[in-house]
């Protein structure tokens, strides 16, 4: 039971490291602004990442965690732990 919790708690937050990554890959807010609209972000959501564009960390958890989904980090050929 602790093990299981344990691995989900890493899975979680290796994921959101790798959103913070592609936040930190995109680099600019025009970028970011631009990819989260390609993903499906609305214009409000991706408007309010990009103005805080070098808030890798917090952004991760915020609105991204609903544009770049679980789906999307597999897609990108990401394992899950648990």
């Amino acid at each position: 039971m602790q093990s299981a919790r344990r691995w989900r708690q890493l899975d979680e937050w290796l994921r959101r490291r790798m959103r913070a990554l592609q936040l930190k890959m995109w680099r600019r807010g025009s970028t970011i602004y631009r990819e989260l609209l390609k993903l499906g972000a609305k214009p409000q959501v991706a408007k309010s990442v990009a103005a805080l564009s070098r808030r890798w960390w917090h952004n991760s958890l915020s609105a991204v965690h609903n544009v770049l989904t679980i789906a999307y980090l597999d897609s990108l050929g990401m394992p899950s732990l648990t």
